[in-house]
């Protein structure tokens, strides 16, 4: 009687390679004007379909008349249907980025400086010409070993995600990067 072969497990390896979009998060400073502030929030809840929140300021910086709780930006944070409004977000940059872009834990950010660069978005006058940032995290299966409650731990530095490979991954996005 022959012995019973193990099922193999094909391309373990490259599963656990692979590289995801984590989550975008738009961002927009706005100072300490509150009228800014509304048309921030309203601009980044039109960009991504959610409620965006109002970045605080931990400080107090007397110059810039700053103090600890003073509404000075607004975020939005997205973890799902990323690769279609990072698209979108990418072609108002051109679908060019530069190297100094990426960081050396292989998340990217950019800057976008109107927002009617944006596809699908027209030009409001309410909300006049703004700009904002664009921040995105990038990750590989396993990495939840690094924000679970308990036990958790660090990554190890052979699946860490380098900067070229997170080049690589926006240039299969279609992204030119220089």
């Amino acid at each position: 009687m022959a012995p019973k072969k193990q099922p193999e497990l094909k391309h373990t390896a490259h599963l656990l390679k692979q590289i995801k979009i984590a989550k975008v998060t738009l961002n927009i400073g706005v100072g300490k004007s509150e009228e800014q502030l509304k048309r921030g929030l309203k601009l980044l809840e039109k960009i991504s379909s959610q409620k965006p929140v109002a970045t605080l300021s931990k400080k107090r910086i007397p110059a810039w008349g700053l103090r600890p709780g003073l509404a000075i930006g607004c975020k939005v944070t997205l973890r799902k249907d990323t690769e279609v409004l990072l698209r979108r977000l990418l072609a108002a940059k051109e679908m060019k980025l530069s190297e100094r872009n990426f960081d050396l834990r292989g998340n990217f950010s950019f800057g976008i400086p109107e927002y009617i660069d944006i596809s699908g978005l027209e030009y409001d006058p309410e909300l006049k010409i703004m700009g904002l940032e664009v921040a995105v995290t990038l990750e590989r299966p396993g990495y939840r070993i690094k924000h679970r409650r308990i036990k958790n731990t660090i990554i190890g530095k052979t699946h860490l995600i380098t900067k070229g490979e997170a080049i690589t991954f926006v240039q299969n996005l279609g992204v030119e990067v220089q």
